[in-house]
C-alpha cells in the first residue's frame, strides 16, 4: 500500500507592506503581512508507481538594505511527515546558508541575519531537506529554491571618468559633436526607474549643450574663436529616477579645448625693411631677417617667404627659418658696388596650408618692401679666368714663355697688380712668372716621363695694399717629344734544346717605351749588325710590337757552346728615331722528347753518380763548415793554456814598471842622465812581459839609432810601425813608451830657470802697450825695474 505524504511550506513574511496580496510566485514589491501556508500535496492514487515530490518552490523576494533591529523573516519550511514531536530535522544549504540565512531545525523557520545589498549579490540559490533525527535519513528529497533581492534606489549615477578632456575645432557649426560622457547606476535597471539616468548641463552654457539621454556634448554657439578664448570647462550632471524629484545624481567635469584652424592670414608688422651688406659677401651670406605674425598655431601658422618682384630678383634669395618662422634674406650672386649700389625687393609672406572655407576672409598672404644697400670694400684682384691650362713641349729650353695670366683690381681705383708663383706649389722652381705682365716661363728643363702635369698656383697682389691678393690654379701639361729609346719589357733569358730544329720559335720579345706618341707605339726588332752574319739565331719581327727568336740550324751542342748572347736592336717609328740594343741570353739545354728542359750545364754529364750541381755545392759547404768548427775548437783549447801570472780583478793589462827611487833634487846631477832622451841608443833593451808565461823566447831587435836631426813625428811613426810588425807584441793593449825629446826648437827654451843665470836685464815696458788686461803684470815688472834703478 502506497503511503501519500504531504510537505507543507509556510512563509511568514514580516515586511510591513499590507497593500500587496498577490501570490508569492508573482513578482511584487513587497510581501503580505499575515502568514500564508502553501500546501504541497503528493500525487493521486491513479498515477503510476512513482513518488512525486511533496514540496515545490518558487522564487522569493527580500528587500535590500533592511534596517530593522530583528532578523528579517524569509519563510517557513514544513513537511507533511512532521508530527510535531521533534523527530524531524530541517537542513538548509547553498548560498549564504548558516551565515546570511539560518533555519530553525525544529520549526523550519528561515531568517536573514544581515543587511543584503542587491548590488553585491542579487540572487541566492539554496537547498532544503528534512531528515529523521534518529536514523539521519532524509524523509523528503532535497529541493532547490531561489531568493531574489528586491532593489531600492540606493546608488547614485557614477561617470566613467572624473574628468573628461575633449577638443573641437574653432569656428565649428552649431551642433558639432564634441564628446560623449557616460554614467552608470548600480541599481537594477529592470525594476522601476532607479537606474534610469538623465543628463543635464550645469556649467558651460551657452557655448555647449548635452543630450539628456545619450550624454553627447555638442557646440551650441556659432563661430567660437580660439584666438579669443581657447579653454572651456563644462560640468555635466547625471540623475537617476528619470530626473524626477528625489533621484540621486552625480557630476563630472569636461575640459574642452578649441583647436586651431587657419582662419588668420600672416601680417607684416611694418611695410618697409632696410638692410646693408658689403660687396664682398659670398653667395649664401645672410643679410637680414623679416618676420610676419600669424595668430594661428602649429602648421596653420607656418609661413613661406618669396621674392615676387624687384631689381634684385636674381641677386638675392629668401628662405624660411622653420624654427622661428622668419624670412632670411641671403646673397644669391656676387655683388659689385661699382655696378649697382641699391636694390629694391618685394617680399611676400603666405600660408602654405589654406582652408578653402575661410577664403572669404581674404587672401592669406601679405607683402613688404625690402631695400638692400651695397657697401664698397677694397677687393682683391680678380683673374680673367677661374683656372688656366697651358701646354709646353718637354724639349723646351730654359726661359721659354708658356703663356700668361691676367688679373686686375675691380675697385674704382684700379690699383696696379704684381704677380708671383706660390712656391709651395712649385718647390723645384721649375717655372717663373713676370711680376709685371703675368707671363709664365720655364726656369728648368722639363721631362714628360718624370711629371706629365704641373699644378701651380699664381698669386696676384695689389701693389698699394699687399693684404689684398687672390690666387688662381695654373695647370701646365708637358707635351711628349720622342726622347726615349724603346727597351725590352723584361730581362730575357731563354733556352734552346740540343735537338732543336731550324726555324723553331724559342722566345717572344716585347718592348716598352716611356714616350707616348700620338699615333701609338710602333717598334721594329732586328739583330745587331755585328751579330747578324754569323748568328745561330734569327729575329722575326711580328709587326705588332713583338718579335720572335728563331733557331737558324738543326741541333746545338752544349759542350761546344753552352750560352749564346744575342744582341737585339729595338727601334721606334717616331721622329727623331730612337733605338736601343738589348741582349738576350740563350742557354743550350738537354730536353726530353716533349721539349721540356732537363739540364743546362755541361759539367753535369761527367758525374757518374748523377748528383746535381746544387747537391755537390751543399756537400762541399758542409765539409767546409765542419773544418772551420774543428779549427776554432783547437784554437780555443790552445788559448786556455795561457794562464796569466797576475790574477787580479784590477788587472788592466798595462805594463807599468815601478821604480821606487827618489831623486837627489836639483843638486843631484848623477841621478838621471837626461842625455838618454836625446840618444835613443841608450834606451834599455826591451824587456819581456811579466803578466803571462812566454811561449818562446824571441831575441829583441835592435832598433836603428835615430839621427840627430830626426823629427819627433818621424820617430813616433817609426816606432809605431815597429810595434805593429813585431811578432812578439802581445794581442792586447800595453803601454809603449817613446822616450825621445827631439833635437830642439827654434824658439829656444821657454823655461825661466835659465833666465836667472843670465847677466842681461829684461825690458818689460812693452807690457804697458798691451792694454788694460796686462796692466797688473806691467806694474809688477815695471816696479822691479824702478826698484833696481833706485
Amino acid at each position: 500500500m502506497r503511503t501519500y505524504r504531504y510537505f507543507l511550506l509556510l512563509f511568514w513574511v514580516g515586511q510591513p507592506y499590507p497593500t500587496f496580496s498577490t501570490p508569492l510566485s508573482k513578482r511584487t514589491s513587497g510581501f503580505p503581512a499575515k502568514k500564508r501556508v502553501l500546501e504541497l500535496s503528493g500525487n493521486s492514487k491513479n498515477e503510476l508507481n512513482r513518488s512525486k515530490r511533496s514540496w515545490m518552490w518558487n522564487q522569493f523576494f527580500l528587500l535590500e538594505e533592511y534596517t530593522g533591529s530583528d532578523y528579517q523573516y524569509v519563510g517557513k519550511l514544513h513537511s507533511d511527515q512532521d508530527r510535531g514531536d521533534g523527530s524531524l530535522k530541517y537542513i538548509l544549504s547553498g548560498d549564504g546558508a548558516g551565515d546570511l540565512f539560518i533555519i530553525n531545525e525544529n520549526t523550519g523557520d528561515i531568517q536573514a541575519t544581515k543587511r543584503l545589498d542587491r548590488e553585491e549579490k542579487p540572487v541566492y540559490i539554496l537547498r532544503a531537506q528534512a531528515i529523521n533525527r534518529r536514523t539521519g535519513r532524509p524523509v523528503e528529497p532535497e529541493s532547490e529554491f531561489i531568493i531574489k533581492i528586491h532593489d531600492i534606489n540606493d546608488n547614485e549615477p557614477i561617470f566613467t571618468k572624473d574628468v573628461y578632456t575633449a577638443t573641437v575645432p574653432e569656428m565649428s557649426d552649431v551642433g558639432t559633436f564634441v564628446v560623449q560622457v557616460t554614467a552608470t547606476d548600480a541599481d537594477d535597471p529592470t525594476y522601476g526607474n532607479s537606474a534610469k539616468v538623465v543628463y543635464s548641463i550645469l556649467q558651460g552654457q551657452p557655448y555647449f549643450s548635452v543630450e539628456s539621454e545619450t550624454g553627447i556634448i555638442k557646440t551650441a554657439l556659432l563661430n567660437m574663436d580660439r584666438e579669443n578664448r581657447e579653454q572651456y570647462q563644462v560640468v555635466i550632471q547625471a540623475k537617476d529616477m528619470g530626473g524626477q524629484m528625489g533621484g540621486l545624481s552625480g557630476t563630472t567635469t569636461v575640459n574642452i579645448t578649441l583647436t586651431d584652424v587657419n582662419d588668420n592670414p600672416p601680417r607684416f608688422p611694418q611695410s618697409t625693411y632696410q638692410f646693408k651688406t658689403p660687396e664682398s659677401s659670398p653667395p649664401g651670406t645672410p643679410i637680414g631677417r623679416i618676420k610676419a605674425s600669424d595668430a594661428d598655431t602649429g602648421e596653420n601658422a607656418e609661413i613661406e617667404y618669396s621674392i615676387t618682384e624687384g631689381e634684385g630678383l636674381d641677386m638675392f634669395d629668401v628662405i624660411t627659418d622653420q624654427e622661428t618662422q622668419e624670412g632670411v634674406i641671403t646673397v644669391k650672386k656676387l655683388l659689385d658696388f661699382e655696378k649697382k649700389k641699391v636694390y629694391t625687393l618685394k617680399v611676400e609672406a603666405s600660408n602654405p596650408h589654406v582652408e578653402p572655407r575661410f577664403l572669404y576672409l581674404g587672401p592669406f598672404k601679405d607683402a613688404a618692401t625690402v631695400r638692400i644697400m651695397v657697401e664698397d670694400v677694397d677687393e682683391p684682384p680678380v683673374f680673367s679666368k677661374l683656372a688656366y691650362i697651358l701646354q709646353i713641349r718637354e724639349d723646351a729650353q730654359i726661359n721659354t714663355t708658356i703663356g700668361s695670366v691676367t688679373a686686375q683690381d675691380p675697385d674704382a681705383a684700379r690699383n696696379p697688380v704684381k704677380y708671383s708663383v706660390d712656391r709651395h706649389t712649385d718647390m723645384d722652381r721649375i717655372f717663373n712668372i713676370d711680376s709685371g705682365n703675368g707671363s709664365i716661363f720655364t726656369s728648368k728643363l722639363l721631362d714628360r716621363e718624370t711629371l706629365l702635369w704641373h699644378n701651380i698656383t699664381v698669386i696676384a697682389t695689389e701693389i698699394n695694399n699687399p693684404k689684398q691678393s687672390s690666387r688662381v690654379p695654373l695647370y701646365i701639361k708637358v707635351l711628349d717629344v720622342n726622347d726615349n729609346a724603346p727597351e725590352f719589357a723584361e730581362f730575357y733569358e731563354t733556352f734552346v734544346c740540343e735537338k732543336a730544329k731550324a726555324d723553331q720559335l724559342i722566345q717572344t720579345l716585347r718592348a716598352i717605351d716611356k714616350d707616348d706618341p700620338y699615333s701609338g707605339h710602333q717598334f721594329s726588332f732586328s739583330l745587331a749588325p755585328e751579330a747578324a752574319s754569323g748568328s745561330n739565331f734569327t729575329i722575326h719581327d711580328n709587326k705588332d710590337n713583338t718579335a720572335g727568336i728563331l733557331t737558324r740550324k738543326n741541333g746545338y751542342n752544349r759542350h761546344e757552346m753552352s750560352t749564346y748572347l744575342l744582341p737585339v736592336v729595338i727601334s721606334d717609328n717616331d721622329y727623331p728615331v730612337q733605338s736601343s740594343t738589348g741582349t738576350v741570353t740563350v742557354r743550350v739545354c738537354a730536353c726530353d722528347h716533349h721539349g721540356n728542359m732537363q739540364s743546362c750545364h755541361a759539367e753535369a754529364l761527367v758525374h757518374p753518380t748523377g748528383l746535381s750541381t746544387g747537391a755537390l755545392i751543399a756537400i762541399l759547404l758542409c765539409i767546409v763548415t765542419l773544418l772551420v768548427t774543428v779549427v776554432l775548437f783547437a784554437a780555443l783549447r790552445r788559448q786556455r793554456k795561457k794562464e796569466p801570472l797576475i790574477i787580479s780583478k784590477e788587472d788592466i793589462r798595462d805594463n807599468i814598471v815601478s821604480y821606487n827611487d827618489e831623486g837627489g833634487g836639483e843638486e843631484d846631477t848623477q841621478a838621471f842622465d837626461i842625455g838618454t832622451l836625446r840618444n835613443p841608443e841608450a834606451i834599455e833593451d826591451s824587456k819581456l812581459r811579466r803578466d803571462i808565461v812566454p811561449e818562446a823566447l824571441f831575441l829583441p831587435r835592435r832598433t836603428p839609432a835615430a839621427r840627430d836631426n830626426t823629427d819627433v813625428r818621424d820617430f813616433i811613426n817609426q816606432r809605431l810601425k815597429e810595434n805593429d810588425t813585431d811578432p812578439t807584441a802581445p794581442p792586447y793593449d800595453s803601454l809603449a813608451t817613446y822616450a825621445y825629446e827631439g833635437t830642439g826648437s827654434v824658439a829656444n827654451s821657454l823655461s825661466s830657470l835659465e833666465s836667472v843665470t843670465t847677466d842681461g836685464d829684461q825690458d818689460y815696458d812693452y807690457l804697458s802697450d798691451w792694454g788694460p788686461r796686462f796692466k797688473k803684470l806691467a806694474d809688477m815688472y815695471g816696479g822691479l825695474d824702478s826698484d833696481k834703478d833706485s
